[in-house]
């Protein structure tokens, strides 16, 4: 029976440096503003080049920065950064693999597309004309401003 207060219980005590969080998220935050302005710039700077290689280039410099804040994104403010391995393997492999399935229906649906294209010409050629601009004020008629009023 003596041994029973013997025992003593041991306890473990982690502290919590709020000040380095706070830097943390700061930190974080920071980073995807600046990603998300280059994101911004590269898009409004790809609508005045012409080169198609340079076109393609700049879009996936934009996917790769898109990636890099999925990735800051999930592990910082998802919490996966500081979880073990096996959990952060559950929500990686089932995220890889809805990717997988966005591209594969993307791939699919420019097939379909092209293939339309190719043989149904009346199609094609629909798809080839342009829609002609409204007149000022948005195509709208005197008559039909006085049906939809109320007055």
């Amino acid at each position: 029976m003596d041994n029973i207060h013997d025992l003593q219980e041991v306890t473990h005590h982690h502290e919590f440096d709020r000040e380095a969080g706070r830097k943390e998220v700061i930190r974080v935050t920071v980073i995807l503003s600046v990603i998300t302005l280059i994101e911004l710039a590269l898009g409004f700077w790809l609508m005045y080049i012409d080169g198609e290689f340079f076109r393609l280039l700049i879009k996936g410099v934009i996917c790769v920065l898109m990636l890099a804040k999925a990735f800051y994104i999930v592990a910082y403010f998802m919490h996966l950064k500081h979880e073990l391995r096996n959990m952060i393997m559950t929500i990686v492999v089932p995220l890889l693999l809805f990717v997988w399935f966005l591209i594969a229906f993307l791939y699919d649906g420019n097939s379909y597309k092209n293939l339309k294209n190719t043989y149904d010409p009346y199609h094609y050629e629909q798809s080839k004309t342009k829609a002609e601009k409204p007149a000022h004020g948005g195509g709208e008629t005197k008559d039909a401003k006085k049906e939809g009023s109320v007055e």
